[in-house]
């Protein structure tokens, strides 16, 4: 079963926000959240070194992560390779661009293609600032990133963790994420979203280096990479 924050006694922190710029900020983060549950200290010692992986934000960022939903790897690195202009730098004017069917030979699924032509869309027209909405407050960039049809809460989630440096991000939806954090428990079965989300409270406002590193604990235990970004 699991317990949230008052069940065990925590009292999640509030406060400043913080931002992950480099690993020095993972490490303090870690500091931390072994001093609010000292639960994560054996699961710290198993995964070892919690990769940084941050992209620079922008449509780049964006588009990475929704091309890397739901596939290999391997598939998406193949995809985004496919996508990449001659120069490597993928723009949201230039893929506004592209003729219609350029979608097939990236080997995007349609769903895809039509998040990416829409965010494109937005983006070259200035209607969305993907860099300033990482510098907003997380509920008010949620909403907005969520507002676009097809970028649900994992893509928002995951896109300020890993592009704008939200250090108190915690995608409680991402099936990977609640595997991990079951086996780092000894769960029965993997916690749902729901659940998970409450139990995370407790690692607040460090929550981004805390998926960092169950990501890493169960990428060191299943000999697999985890984390939903390259």
């Amino acid at each position: 079963m699991l317990s949230s924050a008052t069940d065990l006694g925590f009292e999640p922190l509030r406060g400043k926000v913080q931002i992950i710029r480099n690993e020095d900020d993972v490490r303090q983060g870690l500091e931390a959240l072994l001093r609010l549950d000292p639960r994560l200290a054996p699961i710290a010692a198993d995964a070892g070194p919690i990769p940084l992986r941050l992209r620079e934000p922008g449509f780049a960022g964006l588009a990475h992560i929704i091309v890397s939903q739901m596939v290999s790897r391997a598939s998406a690195e193949a995809i985004w390779r496919r996508m990449l202009p001659a120069d490597g730098l993928l723009t949201a004017e230039g893929y506004a661009l592209l003729h219609p069917e350029a979608w097939r030979e990236f080997g995007l699924s349609r769903a895809k293609a039509e998040t990416l032509a829409r965010i494109a869309e937005a983006v070259a027209s200035g209607r969305l600032d993907l860099s300033g909405l990482c510098l907003r407050p997380p509920g008010e960039a949620l909403g907005e990133l969520t507002a676009l049809k097809g970028v649900g809460p994992w893509t928002a989630e995951v896109y300020l963790m890993f592009c704008g440096g939200h250090a108190d991000g915690f995608p409680a939806g991402d099936v990977a994420l609640q595997n991990a954090v079951g086996a780092a428990f000894g769960l029965a079965a993997r916690p749902q979203a729901k659940a998970l989300a409450v139990l995370a409270e407790i690692w607040s406002p460090w929550r981004s280096v805390a998926a960092r590193l169950f990501w890493a604990y169960y990428a060191a235990k299943m000999r697999r990479d985890m984390v939903p970004v390259g």
